[in-house]
């Protein structure tokens, strides 16, 4: 049976609005969807192993790592016309024992395209002085000093032929928001625009991250763990923060 040229001249702006309109009505200011973030553990492109995986770092040295866990906080998304959203509440601790907290789901999050996301290496500062509180930010997680010296944003233990310390044990816990010795730190990264980040009522968009542990050793100083084997907060932990500010985490890429 033909279909005249006529009828399909009538249908195909139907079709193109129809198209258009449920487009529109995905992205329309007032609708909200869902994205995740996927967090990939890995030391400079080996999987990371927790106990059991030699490593080396920069210097050579080999070490083992056993604890591996760390905030990341204040998620802010970004649009092409520079409109952003700050995700309210957003504070995560993500666990290498603890398989369930490399997936997160983010929810209620303005439909459209973004392509740039920002969020804080740990926790800004007017939380760490908040007092002990509840969720992803509780003491019992194990991230936390005391009411006045805050929270552990970076933790990486582990063991090292080269370290000095008792037992061979490396023991960086990286926090404190004061300078000299303020460890906060930001990373952020551009979304490629062909595939930005789609937020659809009708899509549950996944963005997968590579973390490489090993940044805490490498990127501005590289570490040897005979002189640099513990640190909880001072000057040696602005040190790795200005490392791993560099390298710790790496968009790898995005399933719209």
């Amino acid at each position: 049976m033909k279909i005249s040229t006529y009828f399909l001249a009538f249908l195909c702006p139907i079709i193109l609005l129809s198209s258009c309109k449920k487009d529109a009505d995905e992205t329309a200011t007032d609708t909200k969807s869902s994205f995740t973030l996927e967090f990939e553990h890995q030391v400079n492109g080996a999987a990371l192993n927790l106990n059991t995986t030699t490593y080396k770092n920069a210097k050579g040295e080999d070490f083992k790592i056993n604890v591996f866990k760390y905030y990341m906080s204040n998620v802010k998304l970004s649009k092409v016309d520079g409109t952003t959203y700050l995700v309210p509440e957003s504070y995560f601790l993500i666990d290498e024992s603890k398989p369930v907290s490399k997936l997160i789901t983010v929810s209620d999050i303005p439909t459209g395209d973004y392509t740039k996301i920002e969020y804080t290496i740990g926790v800004d500062y007017a939380r760490n002085f908040a007092g002990a509180q509840t969720g992803a930010l509780d003491p019992i997680n194990g991230m936390f000093w005391t009411w006045n010296s805050g929270y552990i944003f970076v933790k990486l233990e582990g063991t090292s032929p080269q370290s000095t310390a008792a037992n061979q044990a490396l023991t960086f816990h990286i926090g404190g928001v004061l300078d000299p010795n303020n460890t906060i730190r930001t990373y952020s990264t551009e979304i490629n625009s062909a595939n930005p980040l789609r937020i659809r009522t009708d899509s549950k968009p996944d963005m997968h991250f590579i973390v490489n542990a090993a940044a805490l050793f490498t990127g501005i100083t590289d570490v040897s763990f005979a002189t640099l084997n513990f640190t909880m907060g001072g000057a040696n932990s602005v040190l790795v923060a200005n490392n791993y500010a560099k390298g710790l985490f790496r968009l790898d890429h995005i399933h719209n």
